[in-house]
């Protein structure tokens, strides 16, 4: 039996958007992140759930071919548990954060 070790993978970026062509790169960079399977968590930060690290990796080489050349972007990886220990300090859990659980995930 294959061991699972849940990952969140974390994009955060900052892109240029002053001229038309910036905002689309912008745009078509966030509909790759959607399309891939990331969910906006703020403004410039996505996440999305990966079964392991080799997963992760995998979202990670993705993120890489579509970014675009301007501006910063960063991805991070860290545990499920790291993830949900994660403290709100203004506002509330989105959506997106109590869709899923670890123990929803573990019917695969």
């Amino acid at each position: 039996m294959k061991s699972y070790r849940f990952m969140r993978s974390i994009v955060v970026f900052d892109l240029p958007v002053g001229t038309k062509w910036q905002r689309r790169q912008a745009t078509r960079f966030r509909k790759a992140l959607l399309d891939d399977g990331f969910e906006m968590l703020q403004f410039s930060v996505y996440t999305r759930i990966c079964l392991n690290r080799d997963s992760a990796e995998k979202h990670l080489s993705r993120v890489k071919k579509f970014a675009p050349n301007t501006g910063s972007i960063r991805i991070i990886n860290i545990t499920e548990n790291q993830y949900s220990s994660m403290a709100v300090i203004s506002g509330g859990k989105s959506a997106q954060e109590s869709k899923v659980t670890t123990e929803q995930l573990t019917f695969f």
